[in-house]
């Protein structure tokens, strides 16, 4: 009789400790789990929010008065100064600026306006006196230049 007890006791504590194994593995696939979830949904948020970048981007192009390299160098600085403003490059030769920027940040009238208080006419804003009689004499354009050449 007290074989068959001690054979039970050991059968109990076998059962007891495949018991906490197999709790312990679930719980670890658990986690493994909620962590893979987490992530996948993290993936997702970010696909979204690049996409929605995406689509908050604009290009415009329009004319800014200037003759030279020094000037190419103030338009763009100022039109990238602007807070949304990916990327301003402006064509000496055509005398037109092109324009990428996020539309939920900035408008193109804040472009505008601030090429013009760097001191050039744009489109639709003149430039401020004040800076355009700083500027260097090579950037002294003429107030009648035809701007947006194609």
């Amino acid at each position: 009789m007290n074989f068959l007890k001690k054979n039970n006791e050991q059968k109990m504590i076998k059962m007891n400790n495949v018991s906490k194994k197999v709790i312990f593995s679930a719980a670890v696939i658990m986690a493994i789990g909620l962590t893979s979830c987490k992530n996948g949904a993290k993936q997702e948020n970010e696909t979204t929010t690049e996409v929605s970048k995406e689509m908050a981007n604009a290009d415009i192009s329009f004319g800014v008065r200037g003759n030279c390299g020094m000037c190419k160098n103030t338009i763009e600085k100022a039109a990238n100064a602007v807070d949304g403003v990916d990327k301003a490059t402006w064509d000496v030769d055509k005398k037109k600026i092109d324009v990428s920027f996020n539309d939920t940040k900035t408008d193109a009238m804040a472009i505008h306006n601030a090429v013009a208080s760097s001191g050039y006419d744009t489109e639709k804003v003149s430039g401020d006196l004040e800076a355009y009689d700083g500027l260097p004499g090579c950037c002294k354009y003429d107030h009648e230049m035809v701007m947006n050449k194609e």
